[in-house]
């Protein structure tokens, strides 16, 4: 049937920050939405909290609303685009994650739905409720004629006690209507049992909770399904969790299409996913359907259902070319499959199955090392942050790749820098090895990070398939695939030398996925960029080079419009004496610019970078270049396949982006026939992954676009740095460079405690610390001074600032770049070089938390008309000096009206989104636009903006519900997610507004904790008494109780728990009797009371504020939101139509300004 005409305006709900178990690949399911419905005439009305996304940029909606995804936020808007004339006629919740779910479900229960006259398309309230309930579930799935594990849904903690005396331990607790497993996991005794089933009834929206007899060891699929109202029903991807299940699949590693089955086995599959995707009712949209099967006797049960475009969404859609969320858009307002195109062929229907000739393998990315104390065991909760994926021919090459695409210093299964057995073989010292037989049984029996390494472990001490199998549940299947490998290093490393190696081992080296800085590693003696290119060199002299083959959606059948590739290596065939390769790369005479992309999320990098990418995309195309993004995370719009020219899903490796390069090039530096396509690389966008990069870049004379190399060495090393500033008359922290302890306690001991130490060219505060003594010091000396991700690198330490104010501030300049690294085929505009200011962020906490997990407040709220200036020309003259061309990150403190320069990065900063959505200016497309030649000058009309009047602010997102028992105290290495942002012309309310973005919403009454440090119990006295001026109670420790008295603060005192008396606090927050908790520590650790009664806060979900600025600016928002209603606020209210959009993209509609 045709398009709906009888709406007009849809609202498409987002996921709000990234969290685990939530992150960017919504974003991009609701951004391919919202392009979709608009170039469809539909009008759309956004609703995302998120700053940091490519979907809240104006231009790709008509209404933008950074408002809390919450059921009082949506009703504000509902109500005023209903006074604007422009009412809402329909809500689309399946993009925006289980967020967006939920809160439709909530608008729909409470009849805000039916009031305005609403209709839920995409799925049905009775559909989600099918789907997510888990007894309706039930009934569905056995209607099918289909089983559940043996379970039972429950509402208390005594029903769930009743059940296990049924099924006994282990069990598996699944909460309803979550998120990544959130609040479930895997029972071995009752006292877990008690623990799970209680956050489980916490964590789900309606109370309830499913607990599984174990199907522990099991093997685990699922299904990419979508339906439309006709009932045309199709696969677009079967996936299949190496992980056997007991570990969720978002923390397993991944293969498309699934390896394991028979065509009958997996038609099973097949069949059983279309009835119960008819039985729900979804009929317009994508359903994820997982399964699991005994391998032992073939036994399928249902596992669950995900009525919406889910997380493995994402990863079916990049691994297949099928745009899973753009169907699924276009099927909710009407249209049935066999009416819509496929976009990658343009010739062949949507209601075509994909078939893909190739092995895709998706691989999570976790940073236990932010969370050291936490548990690494893999269970159904998520616990991984993001993931990347690799195409092959082969799931050996596959593999490998993934595994080079995690970034952190593995080059493949073996034969790397941390590869132990090789270490051992090639005399290393300090090497343990073997590994003994106790660690090895527990590394395999318990799903971990690093078990497939262990595993390769085992069989290089000649462990049997047969025991691996006993003790890791892994199918035979993919054991063997993993001793191909190791088998074949046996072949590699009979080879003495690397010109050993003929021209037929290389090439099937490379078919194995083999890169080269394994070789390196094992031929040359270590992995470095001069190593990397003399293997290089020499395999492209054996005429060892790799093939670039299409993402087609139909395994070559019919010819793909887009281009969208990825690398492998094959045999040669001979016509005519003339060896030929079958590489269906479409090389253009266009000149193009190469972005390079974030890979895989984790914490310090995350989907900010990929908008600045995003962003550098679209500049390409208004200034004439053809944009080539090179990315391996599938959950990004940057690897979305109209989002640039080209597309390579491919490791961010030297290796893997050279070959990219020099294929575009017509040839390397030492092909003097090369055509020269590649005007430039932008190195500076995507963090540090490509910042790591560039100097091997630069090497293999690859042209750099923007701010040099130079200036960005200069910036991170801290002589030449230093030398800058004093030549400026600017001031930075006393503080010293060492390369030693000893060193490093000649510089503390001269510049005085307490100091902050960290290593060099790191992102995220990687191995940041503040040490308050000597024996601090020494301890991190021993143990993190190899957290820097370049040999040798300095440790930096600086006089730790104590009660200063923390300032951020974005920079674009359009200075000329030093020649050293510049392009010659890009010409700089003439105009007089200037710098602008983006925006200048206060912080909230003080000096000490990283910036990425302190609130910030943008314009800035307590600096002066005096500071702000100083400031502004601070920034100036650093660009100036630096010759910045792009985008400069200026990191500041300010401390009795002194300001000290703490660090410059210049290049792009996660700070970067949320300053464009804050002023309504694109900075970053400005940026790119900057390095491709343009001058500010030209481009002032597109920097032209006057103050909106509004303040926003960033509010960071924490994971720390994922890992009990780790202490929540910030610090100076990041630990948060994602980010949300509070909007509003009230600086207050924005505040307000941040919390409940960020879930945890403010308080406006009930009961107050506070235990502060003695440093702050002076200044805790205003926050007390706000408060109790409020009708808080407000709960302290005896001593503060005095304090707080002797102001005449009325306080009610609580017994220590180190006293021993009961209740004590943990008592009175496990009963639901605390609303917010104050606690500046004193001490850190899960060990102490502090800790454990963090701890307690974040398992109940109570709002906890752990630095003194932090609780004042909370009391603002409290006594806002106290003092009458709050209003939202569209982005194009703020900052006209105009706002910081897409600008020239084709293919797209544009808002007109």
């Amino acid at each position: 049937m045709p398009r709906r005409d009888d709406i007009h305006t849809i609202l498409i709900l987002g996921s709000g920050p990234i969290v685990i178990g939530q992150g960017c690949e919504f974003d991009y399911s609701g951004t391919q939405a919202c392009k979709a419905l608009r170039d469809d005439g539909y009008r759309i009305v956004l609703v995302n909290s998120n700053p940091a996304t490519i979907m809240t940029d104006p231009a790709f909606s008509d209404r933008t609303y950074i408002e809390p995804i919450t059921k009082d936020a949506v009703e504000r808007i509902l109500a005023l685009e209903a006074e604007r004339g422009t009412p809402v006629d329909a809500l689309l919740p399946t993009l925006g994650g289980q967020t967006a779910l939920n809160c439709a479900c909530e608008l729909d229960e409470a009849g805000i739905l039916e009031q305005f006259g609403v209709e839920m398309i995409g799925a049905t309230r009775e559909v989600i409720d099918r789907a997510e309930d888990r007894l309706k579930f039930r009934e569905v799935v056995e209607s099918c004629g289909y089983q559940l594990p043996t379970s039972e849904v429950v509402t208390s903690l005594d029903e769930g006690f009743v059940f296990l005396e049924q099924i006994g331990l282990p069990a598996i607790i699944r909460p309803a209507f979550t998120l990544g497993g959130s609040g479930g996991g895997i029972a071995y005794n009752r006292g877990e049992f008690e623990d799970l089933v209680r956050r489980g009834l916490a964590a789900s929206r309606i109370g309830q909770v499913q607990i599984d007899q174990s199907v522990l060891g099991w093997k685990e699929y699922e299904l990419e399904v979508v339906r439309d109202r006709n009932d045309n029903c199709i696969i677009i991807c079967g996936i299949e969790n190496i992980d056997p299940m007991g570990v969720h699949t978002g923390d397993s590693v991944t293969v498309a299409p699934i390896q394991t089955l028979s065509d009958r086995e997996y038609q099973r599959l097949r069949d059983a996913s279309f009835d119960i995707l008819r039985a729900v009712g979804v009929d317009t949209g994508g359903s994820n359907v997982q399964f699991a099967i005994n391998p032992e006797t073939a036994e399928m049960v249902v596992v669950e259902m995900n009525p919406r475009v889910s997380r493995s969404s994402a990863l079916a859609s990049k691994a297949t070319g099928f745009p899973i969320a753009h169907i699924a858009a276009k099927l909710a307002v009407g249209y049935t499959l066999d009416e819509l195109r496929n976009d990658i062929t343009e010739t062949t229907s949507a209601c075509f199955e994909p078939s893909i000739d190739y092995v895709v393998v998706k691989m999570p990315r976790w940073t236990f090392e932010k969370f050291p104390e936490a548990d690494e065991t893999l269970t159904t909760q998520m616990k991984s942050v993001g993931e990347a994926m690799s195409i092959g021919r082969n799931f050996r090459e596959a593999f490998q790749k993934a595994i080079r695409s995690m970034e952190v210093k593995r080059f493949g299964f073996g034969l790397d820098g941390q590869d132990r057995w090789l270490a051992a073989r090639l005399g290393e010292a300090d090497v343990e090895w073997p590994v003994d037989e106790e660690t090895l049984t527990r590394k395999l029996s318990v799903p971990c990070q690093g078990r497939l390494y262990y595993i390769r472990y085992a069989m290089k001490l000649g462990w049997s398939l047969e025991r691996i199998f006993g003790l890791t549940g892994i199918d035979p299947w993919f054991l063997d695939q993993f001793r191909q490998l190791v088998r074949f290093e046996e072949r590699l490393l009979a080879c003495e030398t690397l010109e050993d190696i003929d021209a037929n081992l290389m090439l099937e080296a490379k078919q194995h996925g083999y890169s080269d800085p394994q070789l390196a590693k094992v031929f040359l003696g270590g992995i470095s960029t001069e190593s990397i290119l003399k293997v290089r060199a020499y395999r492209r002299r054996l005429g060892v080079e790799p093939v670039f083959k299409l993402v087609d959606t139909c395994a070559a059948e019919f010819e793909a419009i887009t281009p969208y590739y990825y690398s492998t290596y094959e045999q040669p065939y001979e016509i005519d004496g003339e060896a030929i390769t079958d590489d269906e790369i479409r090389v253009s005479d266009q000149e193009k610019i190469v972005i390079l992309g974030g890979g895989p999320n984790r914490i310090g990098q995350g989907i900010e970078f990929d908008y600045c990418c995003c962003q550098a995309a679209f500049a390409c195309r208004e200034m004439g270049f053809e944009s080539v993004m090179i990315n391996s995370n599938p959950e990004t719009v940057s690897t979305d396949y109209d989002t640039s020219d080209l597309l390579f899903f491919e490791p961010l490796t030297l290796e893997d982006v050279l070959n990219i390069v020099e294929r575009l090039n017509g040839g390397g530096i030492d092909d003097p026939s090369r055509s020269g396509g590649v005007a430039g690389c932008i190195v500076q966008f995507g963090g540090q992954t490509p910042l790591n990069l560039a100097h091997g870049l630069a090497a293999a004379g690859v042209p750099l676009i923007g701010t040099s190399l130079q200036s960005i060495d200069e910036a991170e090393d801290r002589e030449s740095f230093k030398a800058i500033l004093d030549r400026l008359g600017l001031q930075q922290p006393p503080n010293g460079i060492a390369y030693s302890l000893e060193q490093a306690r000649d510089i503390a001991t001269k510049i005085g405690y307490p100091v902050l130490v960290r290593p060099s060219y790191v992102l995220g505060g990687r191995g940041m610390e503040i040490c308050f003594d000597e024996d601090a010091l020494d301890r991190y000396m021993r143990t993190a001074v190899d957290v820097s991700e370049l040999a040798d690198a300095p440790v930096l330490i600086d006089r730790f600032l104590s009660h200063a104010t923390e300032v951020d501030v974005d920079v674009v300049a359009d200075f000329e770049p030093h020649a050293s690294t510049r392009s010659e085929q890009i010409d700089h505009a003439h105009d007089p070089p200037r710098a602008i200011i983006a925006g200048i962020m206060e912080h909230i906490e003080q000096a000490g938390v990283h910036s990425g997990d302190s609130s910030c407040i943008l314009p800035p709220d307590t600096l002066g008309p005096s500071i702000r200036r100083r400031i502004t020309q601070h920034a100036k003259a650093l660009a100036e000096a630096l010759q910045v061309r792009g985008l400069m990150n200026l990191q500041l403190a300010v401390r009795d009206d002194e300001i000290y320069v703490i660090e410059v990065n210049p290049r792009a900063s996660r700070t970067v989104p949320f300053v464009a959505k804050g002023t309504g200016v694109p900075w970053s497309r400005i940026a790119a636009k900057v390095m491709m030649g343009a001058s500010l000058a030209s481009l002032e009309e597109e920097t032209q903006r006057e103050e909106s009047g509004f303040y926003a602010v960033k509010e960071p997102v924490f994971p720390f519900e994922k890992f009990p028992g780790v202490d929540v105290v910030l610090g100076p290495e990041m630990r948060s997610t994602g980010e949300a942002m509070g909007f509003d012309r009230s600086l207050p309310v924005a505040l307000a507004k941040a919390k409940m973005s960020a879930w945890l919403p403010l308080p406006t009454e009930g009961e107050v904790f506070l235990s502060v440090r003695d440093a702050d119990k002076q200044s805790v006295v205003d926050v007390a008494r706000a408060l109790g001026s409020m009708d808080f109670t407000v709960h302290c420790t005896q001593g503060t109780c005095d304090l707080l008295a002797a102001h005449s603060v009325q306080a009610t005192p609580i017994r220590k728990i180190s006293e021993g008396a009961r209740p004590n606090i943990l008592d009175r927050l496990a009963n639901g009797e605390i609303d917010l908790i104050i606690n500046t520590p004193t001490r850190t650790g899960s060990d102490t009371d502090e800790g454990r009664i963090r701890a307690m806060a974040v398992r109940s979900r109570v709002p906890m504020i752990t630095t003194l600025t932090g609780a004042m600016a909370a009391v603002r928002a409290i006594s806002a939101l106290r003092a009458g209603t709050w209003k939202v606020h569209a982005l194009q209210d703020a900052h006209g139509d105009h706002g910081c959009g897409v600008g020239g993209q084709a293919k797209r509609r544009t808002v007109e300004h």
